[in-house]
């Protein structure tokens, strides 16, 4: 079944809101810029030629820098030590699975990796596809049915649109990160450690910075990252997430063994170990998002998503 109107409107907004996100880190340096000139240079551009400027420069270096920004992950990655054989056998299953999808088969990365994940990426360089050891280790049905996820996500250009939106995204988590840090900064030293450091003469008995100038200046990159972080996470939710339930049900449609196949390696993927084998640059372009090790926080869309796909998929309801 086909999305509703609200589902393609809450997708359009989530659209818009992850192209929002690099004309805003755009316009941090265009807008200043262009006032300077203004003042110093007396060259008045107007508000509609900043806009238009802050749009093409935010759009157009997202759209170039993201599937380099991919290309040179994925050439970090541990490749998976296979044999002719295996390897031929993972290129002819994909070229299988994107034949039935309709889709030119991308060219393959098959990494070494406990995480049991898939990720499709696009752009100007072209598709690749990664694709982990565990994953390819799983059984046959629940294998090609994750491969068919990607090349669904490949088909309907999701994957293009996420991967340009890549780069604004990770400077938006670092920044909102390091805020974040700051803000929960403590002294790792307790009063006992400074006064055993003063008998011993290397260490002032106060801090060098104190932890609320930390907190405030934690907070303030909060603030200054809060125009670019609200529309990071709406299209999280409301674009990332429900193009992932779509390939879901573009799954589900080709048969009830794909469906069970397609919730057996979700299912899979968000119990297995190995988390932190997956980068979390690929997490908006996976077949799972993965839960930080240490934290428990998943990493691009909600915690809550994958519980969702696994229950409609499960009771055979579209998605």
């Amino acid at each position: 079944m086909s999305s509703g109107p609200i589902e393609r409107a809450f997708t359009a907004v989530g659209a818009l809101a992850l192209a929002t996100v690099p004309v805003v880190l755009a316009a941090i340096p265009i807008v200043p810029l262009a006032w300077l000139l203004g003042v110093a240079g007396g060259v008045d551009l107007g508000p509609g030629a900043v806009a238009l400027a802050t749009v093409v420069v935010g759009l157009g270096t997202a759209a170039v820098l993201g599937p380099v920004l991919v290309d040179r992950r994925i050439a970090r990655l541990p490749a998976a030590d296979l044999d002719d054989r295996p390897a031929a056998f993972i290129d002819s299953r994909v070229e299988a699975v994107a034949k039935a999808v309709g889709v030119d088969p991308p060219p393959v990365t098959a990494v070494r990796a406990e995480a049991a994940n898939v990720a499709v990426a696009d752009g100007h360089r072209g598709p690749r596809l990664v694709v982990s050891t565990r994953l390819l280790s799983l059984p046959a049905a629940d294998r090609d049915a994750a491969l068919r996820h990607a090349m669904v996500r490949l088909r309907t250009r999701e994957a293009a649109f996420t991967t340009a939106a890549l780069p604004g995204l990770v400077v938006v988590e670092w920044v909102t990160l390091f805020a974040t840090l700051l803000v929960g900064r403590r002294s790792d030293r307790s009063p006992s450690d400074r006064r055993v450091n003063r008998i011993h003469g290397y260490e002032p008995d106060r801090e060098r910075i104190p932890a609320p100038a930390y907190a405030a200046a934690g907070l303030f990159v909060w603030l200054v990252a809060l125009p670019a972080w609200i529309p990071a996470v709406v299209g999280d939710r409301l674009f990332v997430g429900d193009r992932r339930r779509a390939a879901d049900a573009a799954v589900s449609r080709t048969g009830e063994a794909e469906r069970d196949g397609l919730a057996n390696a979700i299912a899979f993927a968000g119990e297995a170990a190995g988390s932190a084998d997956w980068p979390p640059l690929f997490d908006r372009l996976s077949l799972v998002s993965m839960a930080d090790d240490e934290t428990g926080r998943v990493r691009g869309t909600s915690r809550q998503e994958a519980r969702v796909r696994l229950a409609r998929l499960r009771t055979k309801r579209a998605l």
